[in-house]
């Protein structure tokens, strides 16, 4: 059974996407922008065993990354959009098509994390990097975390200002702890947002109402 939360330009699905996505139509969002599950467990315990100088948090042991997102899931939000921009894209090399639009973003990671995370998009333009520190004490921004893989809210925001035009309609079927929906509230994008887990649906439909709150006149009262 699939929930809908709608408020203002904002809709929200909680349910499969393979089960929401074929009932869009084709191109009818301007872009996906979204992280989808690589299939190499960060949502379970190994991010708890890693070297750090303070503790870990503990996500939980959630299964949603023990398998990645199958073709039948990059075909599908390719059809319902326009422009693309998938983070892991360098998990599905074998999915999607050679792309000269690469974004690199560079984390300043310390221990065994990777330096970098790439996005792959489906824009012709020249590869782009945006540094931001993510990890450990030096952080660019405190910022909370609900997601193993959440990404900085900077990041979205500068993704979204830059591969996606004024007032997009943008779509993320991975919506996870709703971040790329933030950034689309505080850049005045519609957002359409598809989670498979009911406790990450919540966390993100109280986070996208904090946002929407934040930019409403009568919150300044």
């Amino acid at each position: 059974m699939t929930d809908v939360w709608t408020s203002d330009d904002v809709k929200l699905y909680h349910g499969d996407c393979l089960e929401i996505l074929p009932t869009l139509e084709d191109g009818s969002v301007d872009a996906v922008v979204t992280d989808p599950p690589y299939g190499i467990g960060e949502s379970g315990a190994k991010n708890r065993t890693r070297s750090h100088a303070a503790a870990a948090r503990d996500y939980g042991d959630y299964t949603w990354d023990h398998e990645r997102a199958t073709a039948e899931h990059i075909v599908q939000a390719r059809r319902v959009s326009h422009e693309q921009v998938f983070f892991g894209g360098n998990y599905y090399t074998d999915i999607l098509p050679p792309s000269p639009s690469w974004i690199v973003w560079d984390k300043n990671n310390t221990g065994d994390f990777a330096d970098c995370e790439l996005a792959w998009t489906s824009h012709r333009r020249a590869i782009r990097k945006f540094k931001w520190t993510w990890n450990g004490f030096i952080k660019e921004r405190p910022e909370q975390r609900w997601h193993p893989t959440q990404k900085p809210l900077a990041l979205m925001v500068w993704v979204l200002e830059n591969y996606t035009p004024e007032g997009a309609t943008v779509l993320d079927p991975f919506m996870g702890s709703g971040t790329t929906g933030v950034a689309c509230v505080q850049t005045g994008r519609r957002f359409i947002g598809i989670e498979i887990d009911k406790d990450y649906f919540e966390i993100a439909k109280q986070r996208i109402i904090e946002a929407q709150m934040q930019l409403s006149p009568d919150a300044l009262l």
